[in-house]
């Protein structure tokens, strides 16, 4: 018995150890890390046949702790054929986006993308792959183990689509080529494995890393996009600085377009022999370029410029510093659409301001904090739309825009509510590809994601809000934030516990719906029922405005904050004890006696998303009347 006792405890105490060793390897692994991809790539484009050859050499870095047995990359161009699974999705979809509905299915063998890969070596070694509609599924001569770099050797050949989406050739404005999804790219590998997403038709997520990318091109074409030209004094096209001599090395009829570009994830360009290259210089030492068709639209091109450098100031300032040198406007694509340091959009608008607010900011959020906007694009193009109503708004008001708390509720609090009240409506936590609705996508991605954020300042106060901005921004630039790090950060500036924020607006479509249920005199008080009819629970804000038109704020945070938001106005303001969110109804006094008041509200700056408003009001004349 002693010696099988002793066995006993002696397996015990192996499985203890073995137990703390997982424990410590699963910390160890749980830490964040990015992977490291350096790409240098040759292009030569025909711009006779639209096919282009490339040489990619792609130098990969697995900072993950795990070994890599195969990897992916995808073949975004391969989306546009005939029966590709983007052109099925757009097919058969109940509501189609405008831009694709069958175009994919009608196009000629000389009007379709394809990306054919004719070798690929691992260290120098062959390998076996296999393409999977827009995916290269790579099979490793080697396993990389962690902390390995490999080089990976790859020619290829791409045909320029005809304009559908995003990508593509000669596009309703007449620009020759929009070159984005234009290479074959690394999927990403992150915490939550391999993303080798199909290309359907919605968002994007990169592996961080360098690129140098040299484009021989017919000379007469001018290029915009990614990364900082390299020769400009052997390109000219308004690169060159004034008062230098350009010397343009024109070999075979081309000009070879040199570009860097540090720290992105993506690289895309647009070329086109009519391009008119303008300019800009920020105070900063910041370069805005813009490129655009000669004669279309000149004048709202040049009513752009210094509109887009105050928006570029007011976004360094509020959201966080651009970390880059320059960025560029660039006519091209099919609407508007984001790209680390440029963006493309359609110029023929009767403004441009708007579209290029929207997809500048976007560098912040997509460019600089990267979250994977496939999974999370509510967290991209939702905070995306927050900041930008902001600097629109900032640039209607000439900068002396007023800062009351009464006029803090954005214009997408009304886009959400027809979603949320629609019967359609899924969850932000949906993949940007599976939702079953294009609209229920936009509603959820950019209006629902904005108000995420306006409501946040709600929730916790506009000053903790501005300050979480730039510490989510300084704390997550080059990191691929999820929507966890987004919500800590807003925990530690504002010291509230907000797990449940997400827990209900991101993880259900369960809604915010209060009312005033009933106020009554009671002597010298007045008693207040509130009452919660949607099944998401808020803090409440309750301005009481009396007859002589002073304010008092009442306010009552939820029991799972933990805390409560400072007092946002000069108002008096009265806290009173916190509302568990099990209870349906809740009762406060107001030290006035009714006749002195004049109305009660919740929420008068429209932060909060209540679907029904209707019932947010009491106002002591509709009382007086019914009499």
């Amino acid at each position: 018995m002693k010696l099988k006792l002793t066995v006993f405890f002696i397996a015990l105490i192996g499985l203890v150890s073995t137990g703390l060793a997982q424990q410590k390897a699963t910390r160890k692994n749980s830490e964040r890390w990015q992977q490291y991809a350096k790409y240098y790539m040759e292009i030569d484009m025909n711009v006779e046949t639209n096919r282009f050859q490339g040489v990619q050499k792609l130098e990969y870095t697995n900072n993950s702790p795990d070994v890599l047995n195969q990897v992916f990359y995808h073949l975004y161009f391969n989306a546009f054929q005939p029966g590709s699974m983007m052109d099925v999705r757009s097919r058969t979809i109940n509501d189609p986006d405008r831009r694709v509905r069958d175009r994919i299915s009608k196009l000629s063998d000389e009007e379709i993308g394809y990306q054919k890969i004719f070798s690929l070596k691992q260290d120098g070694q062959d390998l076996d792959y296999e393409v999977v509609g827009t995916v290269l599924e790579v099979q490793l001569a080697k396993p990389i183990q962690p902390g390995q770099t490999v080089t990976f050797d790859m020619t290829f050949e791409g045909q320029v689509p005809l304009q559908i989406r995003r990508s593509g050739r000669d596009n309703a404005e007449g620009v020759r080529y929009t070159m984005t999804q234009w290479f074959p790219k690394l999927a990403e590998y992150d915490y939550q494995g391999w993303h080798a997403d199909e290309y359907i038709g919605r968002e994007f997520y990169g592996v961080w890393g360098d690129y140098e990318v040299k484009i021989s091109i017919d000379k007469d074409y001018v290029i915009g996009g990614t990364g900082y030209l390299q020769n400009p004094l052997e390109i000219g096209h308004g690169y060159e600085n004034e008062g230098e001599t350009v010397n343009k090395k024109i070999q075979n009829g081309k000009l070879t377009w040199h570009f860097i570009a540090p720290n992105v994830h993506d690289f895309a360009w647009a070329a086109d022999p009519d391009y008119v290259h303008d300019k800009l210089t920020m105070d900063s030492g910041l370069v805005l370029h813009f490129f655009h068709q000669k004669g279309q639209n000149e004048k709202n091109w040049a009513d752009l410029m210094p509109l887009a450098e105050r928006a570029f100031e007011y976004a360094s300032a509020n959201f966080g510093q651009y970390p880059y040198k320059q960025f560029s406007v660039i006519q091209g694509g099919d609407g508007g659409m984001e790209y680390p340091m440029s963006t493309m959009i359609t110029g023929m608008r009767g403004s441009l301001l708007g579209v290029t607010i929207h997809e500048a900011l976007h560098d912040w959020y997509h460019g600089v904090l990267g979250n994977n906007e496939a999974l999370h694009p509510w967290m991209d193009e939702g905070f995306t739309s927050y900041a930008s109503s902001r600097i629109s708004r900032h640039l209607r008001s000439n900068g002396d825009e007023e800062t009351t708390i009464d006029n803090l509720g954005m214009g997408a609090n009304g886009g959400y509510i027809r979603i949320a009240q629609s019967g359609v409506e899924e969850p932000l936590s949906t993949h940007s590809d599976h939702y079953n609705l294009n609209g229920a996508y936009s509603a959820a991605a950019y209006s629902k994601g904005s108000v995420w954020m306006s409501q946040m300042g709600y929730v916790i106060g506009e000053e903790a809000l501005n300050k979480g901005l730039i510490e989510y921004f300084n704390t997550w630039k080059f990191k691929h934030p999820n929507p966890n790090d987004v919500l800590r950060v807003f925990e530690n500036v504002s010291g509230l516990e907000l797990d449940w924020y997400n827990e209900y607006f991101v993880y259900t479509t369960k809604t915010i719906d209060y009312g005033i249920g009933n106020v009554v005199g009671e002597g010298n008080s007045t008693k207040v029922t509130l009452e919660k009819i949607g099944l998401m629970p808020m803090p409440m804000d309750v301005v009481v405005t009396y007859k002589d038109g002073t304010k008092e704020v009442h306010y009552m945070a939820l029991r799972m904050m933990r805390g409560e938001k400072p007092a946002e106005t000069d108002d008096p303001r009265v806290v009173h004890a916190d509302w568990p969110w099990t209870n349906p109804t809740y009762e406060f006094s107001i030290d006035k006696p009714i006749s002195e008041i004049a109305s009660i509200q919740i929420d008068p700056s429209g932060r909060m998303a209540d679907i029904n408003r209707d019932n947010n009001d009491w106002k002591a004349e509709a009382i007086e009347n019914k009499k």
